[in-house]
């Protein structure tokens, strides 16, 4: 049996992402040098190589281990 939402893994395709670039930078007025998206809940981050890091406060926040 199969479904969109794999709960083993915390991984589900169907999330959408939370918008085109980071989240929190958008809304502070920051940058990134590049984006990752939470495959568990679609939450866009910058990655660590950014001056925020939202990507991995995401992690520590949600416990959400798997990005792409």
């Amino acid at each position: 049996m199969s479904s969109d939402h794999d709960s083993d893994s915390g991984i589900d395709p169907s999330a959408p992402p939370s918008g085109t670039g980071c989240v929190e930078c958008d809304a502070a007025g920051g940058w990134w040098f590049h984006l990752r998206r939470c495959a568990a809940c679609g939450h866009i981050g910058c990655c660590d190589d950014s001056p925020a890091r939202h990507a991995t406060a995401h992690y520590r926040d949600t416990g959400h281990p798997v990005i792409r």
